[in-house]
């Protein structure tokens, strides 16, 4: 029998087989002579730069190139995030107009000058894709005022760019990537006019993005919040491009857009408050609803579950929920392992938190940010809910769960929320459920967590965490009974009458990429019984 890693030895090899004839092939003639072929059209159609203020942060100071030291900039020594910056060119709309003109297109003559050849590290996927938007819509600064040759060099190397795209974008595994090479192959299409080919190889394959990535509802097949939001900026950009250029827009990006927007009113213009779960952290979404509001797009969205979440609101509090089940595995590049999982806002603060994500892939915090322990929900043995996997850097889910017996109730005077999962079934043959209900006369939410076991064969070890955010003030009452909870000028109580509760230090990743120390309250104990119910209290004081 050979064995499993074995498999992946030789599995690997192949990988890297293939890409060492990729690369051999991409560096030679005939790949040359295959992205070169061009045609002499002109560039029509000139994008606005305003266009993509949705996914371009503009600063408030414009620079000048002359600014820049032209000759140093492309020094051997950057590190890879500053090559990337310099090499996709989006630092070009952070330029004021009144540049040089000559400069500017010094700067690209000098990048076609040594880039004119495909190379592995400038030609890069995402890099190409973000480079050609950059051009075509810096128009002013990299086009207008200069001379024949230099029109027909830049024509022809925004072709060959997008040659190579056509060719490399059936290998991208990087969805994210795959949707911003497909607007630059689009918008290509749209300047050039006359080159239908571009047009609708593009339009062809935001159908395939479309069919591959999001579900009939409109929401992402990874349940990403931020992915969510990426897919509606992208279609709406594309959508504007149409519209500038007098092209006529096809009915099937409107409908997306209806139903994209319309999932966003629902986990974010609704409640204006980000929800930490399956990828998500502190955004700037304000600064989109603007961008939504100066081009006239406007969504609702008045029901209480999609994409696997719940979200149950009035005029004082919010409770939010994931309550569906982890992705399939190609879209799980950003799940954490929270489901069953809850937030509570009281007038617009946060009182109880998961713990946000930390997105950077390289660094020991990204594995850490994704399990269950991070989040408002139980664990087994210090265990998470799903496993997770390492493949090509990133962490995929190897066992996943199903959410079932999801039930939402949303009345004046009681709110409820329930599930179940059977993520710890198969390692500890436990199946959990959850339900939580809210008095809003009261201000109470009542928890029950529970566990059913067919054999208790042994004791196991649970914990119930839930955390908050770094500003929150906690303290434990003298007969260990309860945890007072002070958010600014709220004071909130918890309490669990049969079970051990204690106050725990943590890790709070709610902004991108960095970490604060935040606390957490638990319900510890051990479980040797069929069936046991563990219920615990939070009031407003």
């Amino acid at each position: 029998m050979i064995k499993k890693s074995s498999l992946g030895i030789l599995g690997q090899f192949y990988l890297n087989i293939k890409s060492s004839f990729k690369l051999i092939y991409q560096n030679s003639n005939f790949y040359e002579k295959r992205i070169s072929k061009t045609f002499d059209n002109t560039f029509d159609y000139k994008p606005s730069p305003h266009l993509l203020s949705s996914i371009i942060r503009y600063q408030n100071k414009k620079y000048k190139i002359e600014d820049f030291t032209i000759d140093s900039i492309w020094q051997d020594n950057l590190s890879s995030k500053d090559y990337e910056k310099l090499n996709n060119f989006f630092w070009f709309f952070s330029l004021d107009l009144k540049s040089s003109k000559k400069t500017a297109q010094k700067v690209i003559t000098n990048w076609i000058s040594n880039n004119r050849r495909y190379q592995k590290k400038s030609w890069e996927f995402d890099l190409t894709a973000k480079r050609i938007i950059s051009w075509l819509s810096n128009h002013q600064l990299t086009y207008e005022d200069s001379d024949q040759e230099y029109r027909s060099t830049f024509d022809h190397m925004i072709q060959k760019q997008t040659n190579h795209l056509l060719n490399e974008i059936k290998n991208s595994k990087e969805m994210k990537n795959k949707m911003i090479g497909c607007a630059a192959i689009i918008l290509t299409g749209l300047a050039y006019k006359n080159e239908k080919q571009y047009l609708d190889f593009g339009l062809n394959l935001l159908k395939n993005i479309i069919k591959f990535s999001i579900d009939n509802q409109g929401f992402p097949k990874s349940r990403n919040i931020r992915e969510l939001i990426f897919y509606l900026k992208y279609f709406i950009i594309i959508r504007e491009w149409f519209k500038e250029s007098q092209s006529l827009i096809p009915e099937y990006i409107d409908e997306n857009i209806y139903f994209l927007g319309s999932n966003y009113a629902f986990i974010w213009q609704n409640i204006k408050q980000d929800i930490f779960f399956n990828g998500n952290y502190s955004s700037d979404n304000k600064d989109f609803d603007q961008y939504l509001k100066r081009f006239g797009y406007s969504f609702k969205n008045q029901i209480n579950e999609i994409g696997g979440y719940t979200i149950l609101k009035n005029k004082k509090i919010t409770l939010a929920a994931d309550i569906g089940s982890s992705p399939n595995k190609t879209f799980s590049h950003d799940y954490q392992a929270g489901a069953l999982s809850f937030e509570i806002f009281s007038n617009d603060k946060k009182l109880i938190s998961n713990s946000g994500y930390y997105s950077d892939i390289n660094n020991k915090f990204n594995k850490l940010s994704r399990s269950t322990s991070l989040h408002c929900a139980l664990t087994i043995e210090d265990y998470s809910s799903c496993n997770f996997k390492k493949n090509n850097k990133n962490l995929f889910i190897d066992k996943g769960l199903k959410v079932s017996k999801k039930n939402i109730i949303f009345e004046n005077n009681y709110w409820k929320i329930s599930g179940a999962h059977d993520g710890y079934l198969i390692k500890f043959g436990t199946s959990y459920e959850r339900e939580i209900e809210f008095y809003p006369k009261q201000m109470k939410f009542i928890g029950y967590d529970k566990l059913f076991r067919k054999v208790a064969n042994k004791k196991i070890k649970f914990d119930i965490r839930f955390h908050l955010e770094p500003n929150s003030k906690v303290m434990k009452t003298q007969d260990n009974k309860s945890i007072l909870i002070e958010i600014e000028d709220e004071g909130w109580k918890f309490s669990c009458d049969s079970f051990d509760i204690n106050i725990d230090n943590g890790i709070y990743f709610g902004n991108k990429n960095s970490y604060k120390e935040n606390q957490n309250i638990f319900i510890s104990g051990m479980n040797n019984e069929t069936e046991q119910i563990i219920k615990w209290e939070i009031s407003k004081l």
